[in-house]
């Protein structure tokens, strides 16, 4: 794919990246679907089921990148992906809160610090993990893939319980928050339940499929233009690339703020961020070379710099402030200064 012209692969690039963007509002409204027939709940539904729908296009890039043994590409793709989500939220909040409060007042639950709590620990060991000696595999294992899904795990089953109800006033959900239940599906008016289980089955079966062959496109695409123009696979991984693989995210967000369900716009971007790092475990037994202790600088950079746009918005769900800054919440601008002061950092340290 080297030798196709600029254009062809500029060409491939956006129909790939237009079939995740439809696609993902398929998945999305099919899990919702899903969730309420097979009575998963909203746990396993919108953290489990929602995230690995949403993250489609980052799985087929990390077993590409995995089997064609560019883990650096998937390393970044990662990492990178995880703060360009969180900046996510910054466009819900400007796009979909115009008037009265911010996002995060509106969706202030302890449940979301929960979710945000897990993120910041996943990363946490993405950070030690990079520290281990590259030698430690066993049976294409490392400690510390091993350790981020266990944290994950861990956190998906603290979010669950915190579901069926918190020892706080109001089980932990702020006053003046949204008082209607989370989930697309206990929206009657999005007409889901006219489309049969069998169905919402199929069109998730085919809407899942599509984005994966269009994640595949985006990476092998994606790799070729970077080396056209002279950018690093790793700096075009964690931004352009990481832009293209979060289309799910945000034609889901878009959704669930339409529909006045702030909680499940928030929810969907900390699971994904939770379970991101996951796929280095997949990597690892793709590759079977540690992914981790190879990261470069860049790498933990963006990891660094998402713990910190995490905790932005953590301490937002905690203190919720109503001021707003340039049309959205004084915590999304924060966000959105410090994403950009850390991408011109990111070509400092690439470059330096």
């Amino acid at each position: 794919m080297s030798s196709w012209p600029l254009w062809a692969l500029l060409l491939l690039f956006a129909v790939a990246a237009a079939v995740i963007w439809v696609a993902g509002i398929q998945l999305s409204k099919q899990t919702d679907v899903l969730d309420a027939r097979l009575h998963l709940g909203s746990a396993l539904g919108g953290l489990i089921l929602l995230a690995l729908a949403t993250n489609l296009p980052e799985i087929a890039i990390t077993v590409s990148a995995a089997l064609s043994g560019n883990l650096g590409v998937a390393v970044g793709n990662i990492l990178g992906g995880i703060a360009v989500q969180t900046v996510v939220l910054v466009a819900l909040d400007a796009i979909g809160t115009r008037k009265g409060e911010p996002l995060m007042y509106r969706a202030s639950s302890l449940t979301l610090v929960i979710e945000a709590v897990t993120v910041v620990g996943v990363l946490g060991v993405v950070v030690a993990g990079s520290q281990m000696p590259s030698s430690l595999v066993a049976f294409r294992l490392t400690p510390a893939a091993v350790l981020i899904a266990a944290v994950w795990i861990v956190g998906l089953l603290a979010v669950q319980r915190s579901q069926k109800g918190l020892p706080w006033h109001e089980q932990g959900n702020a006053p003046g928050s949204q008082s209607k239940p989370q989930g697309h599906s206990k929206d009657s008016g999005d007409g889901s339940k006219k489309v049969s289980t069998g169905r919402a089955a199929l069109i998730f079966s085919v809407a899942a499929i599509a984005t994966l062959g269009a994640g595949v496109a985006l990476e092998r695409s994606g790799d070729a233009i970077a080396g056209h123009i002279g950018l690093s696979g790793v700096l075009f991984g964690a931004t352009i690339l990481a832009l293209a693989t979060s289309l799910p995210e945000i034609s889901t967000g878009l959704a669930s703020v339409k529909q006045g369900d702030y909680r499940l716009a928030v929810s969907d971007i900390f699971g994904g961020n939770a379970f991101l790092p996951v796929l280095f475990l997949v990597a690892v037994l793709i590759s079977g070379q540690p992914v981790l202790p190879q990261a470069h600088n860049t790498d933990i950079y963006l990891t660094a710099l998402a713990i910190l746009l995490t905790l932005v918005y953590v301490m937002s769900l905690i203190f919720r402030p109503k001021r707003r800054i340039a049309g959205m919440g004084v915590d999304s601008f924060i966000v959105l200064v410090l994403y950009l002061l850390g991408v011109g950092g990111l070509f400092a340290v690439a470059s330096g």
